[in-house]
């Protein structure tokens, strides 16, 4: 959907999908003690490359799915929440099961485990689900739902909460998720993609 959201949109943006990471890297093999750290820093400063785009003035679409608390949390830290538009993409999991087998690149049973966290905030400036709507037509209804934002918006709410409520809410919901953000200003756009 990301790519369909860069054909739709009237001005200039970059996509900044988190999948990359893992093409930027050395492809020696990591230690398993070394993997949470190792994804932890890169995730990091994932997120700051993001948060330095956006705050020079470029537009971005961001793919991103929030499957550890922290990565939320990090990011309501990071980036100015009236300028971030949350996308709720929801798919059942035995879609998502069936687009993983397809796909390859997954690790199996990576939806399954992710489905559980990803939406837990459940806060949400626009939703769509794409086992029902097409990523070109979820494109389209976040490209109208643009000028029509209201506020405060879910970043604004979410970075309004006590971090402890945060992370506790993070912690106890259960359900799938992806982010978008796009800033208000024509100069600052960000559509973040979970």
């Amino acid at each position: 959907m990301a790519k369909e959201l860069l054909t739709v949109l009237d001005d200039m943006y970059f996509h900044m999908p988190v999948d990359i990471l893992d093409a930027m890297r050395s492809q020696r093999a990591i230690a398993p003690d070394e993997r949470p750290s190792v994804l932890r820093r890169a995730v990091m400063g994932f997120h700051r490359a993001v948060a330095g785009m956006a705050a020079v003035g470029n537009n971005i679409v961001v793919d991103h799915v929030l499957s550890e608390p922290w990565h939320l949390l990090d990011c309501v830290a990071l980036f100015a929440p009236e300028d971030v538009v949350l996308v709720g993409v929801h798919c059942p999991l035995p879609e998502l099961e069936r687009r993983e087998r397809e796909r390859g690149d997954r690790v199996p049973g990576l939806a399954a485990r992710q489905i559980t966290q990803v939406h837990v905030h459940g806060l949400y400036d626009i939703e769509c689900d794409t086992s029902t709507a097409s990523p070109a037509d979820c494109a389209q209804q976040i490209k109208d739902f643009l000028p029509h934002r209201s506020t405060p918006t879910a970043f604004e709410m979410l970075k309004a909460q006590p971090w402890t409520t945060l992370e506790q809410r993070t912690r106890s919901h259960h359900g799938p998720m992806i982010a978008g953000t796009t800033s208000r200003s024509e100069a600052n756009r960000r559509v973040e993609s979970t």
